[in-house]
């Protein structure tokens, strides 16, 4: 019953959102989840196409992924476009396993979402957000971490904080990393969201989660290990367009993949610290790669 009324909310959330809406002609709407990346990635993706078309824009964020691809892959396509990650795609919206390859997971999510919802997944933008697990700097040199195998040996003298989520029970959270590496803490706890960070800074716990362009991450000089037996799933950043959009407009797919490979681990972590340490806005950061990248102008 619980999960049929956060769904209802979910939808009613959209239909809000998108009321009167129906096909909007030559305005482009760009959607975006809920944290701080989407929220620059749905700005980079609007202004690129301000500065660059004719076309009128519209961008909806703090969606969750399913109300949001929803409303790109429903029959009434409330939302145009938006970045998704491979992972999510196999994971979340096909609920498969994802292959060991990230180019295999790539070309899976790409065939599936044609296939099955006639949605255009474009080229990667460049960066992988996967799940990762991170220590402080003092922490990793006293005990020789590098590898998250190397934290299996010494983590039953450690505590582990972690997000609900992660400690939850997906298939590439901690159940699955615990399997795989045989991780084994003196404590496990679960903490909410940036409250992970006092933690380990506080060395309440020593070992949190995170993903791997957290800007946080900068922000508290954290060590990510090394997933060195390939156990998380690549979850590499692509746009998604409704195929017919994509046909009505193909100047606008052109203009999309001039982002292929822009974005790099280490920019979208950069980006996303500017945002979350830096209190910079999520628009002026989009501004700001966009114009460095070359793709506006000054």
């Amino acid at each position: 019953m619980k999960k049929i009324t956060m769904l209802l909310a979910a939808l009613l959330l959209v239909s809000a959102l998108f009321t009167g809406c129906g096909r909007r002609g030559d305005t482009i709407v760009i959607g975006a989840k809920d944290f701080t990346e989407q929220f620059i990635l749905g700005y980079a993706l609007q202004i690129l196409i301000d500065e660059n078309t004719d076309l009128n824009t519209r961008l909806v964020s703090n969606l969750g992924t399913w109300p949001l691809f929803r409303a790109l892959s429903g029959r009434r396509g409330d939302v145009d476009l938006y970045v998704e990650y491979t992972g999510t795609v196999v994971v979340n919206i096909f609920g498969d396993t994802p292959p060991e390859d990230s180019e295999e997971t790539f070309q899976v999510a790409r065939r599936g979402l044609r296939e099955r919802y006639n949605v255009i997944m474009l080229d990667r933008l460049g960066f992988n957000n996967t799940y990762t697990l991170a220590v402080r700097e003092d922490t990793a040199e006293q005990l020789g971490l590098r590898t998250i195998s190397d934290l299996a040996r010494v983590a039953p003298g450690l505590t582990i904080g972690a997000t609900v989520e992660f400690m939850g029970e997906r298939p590439d959270g901690f159940l699955g990393a615990q399997r795989v590496y045989g991780l084994n803490f003196a404590n496990e706890v679960v903490i909410q969201g940036a409250l992970r960070y006092t933690a380990i800074m506080n060395n309440e716990t020593q070992v949190t989660d995170a993903f791997s362009t957290d800007g946080m991450l900068l922000r508290f000089n954290l060590v990510v290990l090394e997933d060195d037996l390939g156990f998380f799933p690549a979850y590499h950043a692509a746009v998604i367009i409704r195929a017919d959009t994509a046909e009505r407009h193909p100047e606008l797919v052109q203009l999309l993949n001039r982002l292929t490979g822009t974005l790099s681990d280490d920019r979208m972590r950069e980006l996303n610290y500017r945002v979350d340490a830096l209190h910079q806005s999520p628009q002026a950061v989009a501004r700001d790669f966009l114009r460095e990248a070359g793709l506006i102008g000054n």
